[in-house]
């Protein structure tokens, strides 16, 4: 399968992670950064290209987090983004298309995550 450039897979990382921002708000969700890329850490006087520093985010639900989104490092070999949902085994692997993130061939879409993020709540409320 082919991919789309590692520009493309951090530029689109940006784009998800202002829809995991809007969407956290919406809900009355936490949005906390967790980690930042280790070259952005250490890389003392040397310019940063990419678009953001941010490697990795949570959303919190009343204190406990409730979805990790992560992105592959510049020096990984084959690059992606993740969603994990805490407690349990649902995680997805997207990776860079010519117009946005995929889930296999299919896009991923604000409404995709606004549909797992819902069926992630309805989940805690049924607890």
């Amino acid at each position: 399968m082919s991919h789309a450039s590692d520009a493309a897979l951090y530029a689109q990382w940006v784009e998800l992670l202002g829809w995991l921002e809007a969407e956290a708000a919406a809900r009355g969700l936490g949005f906390e950064k967790v980690a930042d890329f280790p070259d952005y850490i250490y890389r003392m006087e040397r310019p940063y290209e990419l678009p953001t520093t941010v490697m990795s985010v949570a959303l919190n639900a009343s204190g406990q987090p409730l979805m990790v989104a992560a992105v592959s490092p510049r020096h990984a070999d084959l690059k992606n983004v993740s969603l994990r949902l805490m407690g349990g085994s649902k995680h997805w692997h997207l990776h860079a298309g010519e117009s946005g993130l995929l889930e296999g061939k299919r896009p991923f879409t604000r409404a995709r995550l606004v549909t797992l993020l819902d069926g992630a709540l309805r989940g805690l409320q049924a607890v």
